[in-house]
């Protein structure tokens, strides 16, 4: 059974940087597309970021790229995302998702609990 837990969130100002962990367990990270969805208020949920962790590629939601990097340790079956520059619109729930597909984030059939990042002054 897959276990995906999120740590990491929290609140910062505009600008500011956070880094999520997700730890993952009952499956092969090397085997697998992970990576980040989140949510908003009111809104649904949307691709953030991808990574395909057999060979490190990663794909990223236009309103992240350039700010937001995602990095896996396949030993120890962690994955994260590095949030920098993060503006109000960043504010939601984000949640580790598997398998992973950016434009799609109804393709994931396995995610956490979620962990909430909020960007305010």
């Amino acid at each position: 059974q897959v276990q995906l837990v999120e740590s990491g969130g929290g609140l910062v100002q505009p600008g500011g940087s956070l880094r999520l962990a997700c730890a993952a367990s009952g499956i092969t990270l090397e085997y697998y597309t992970i990576g980040w969805l989140r949510q908003a208020p009111g809104k649904e949920r949307e691709g953030v970021s991808c990574i395909a962790t057999n060979d490190g590629s990663t794909y990223f939601s236009p309103s992240v790229k350039g700010r937001f990097t995602i990095s896996r340790d396949n030993l120890k079956n962690m994955i994260y995302l590095q949030m920098d520059s993060l503006k109000p619109e960043d504010t939601g729930v984000y949640y580790c998702a598997t398998p992973c597909l950016v434009s799609y984030p109804g393709f994931s059939s396995s995610w956490g609990q979620g962990t909430q990042v909020t960007v305010s002054s």
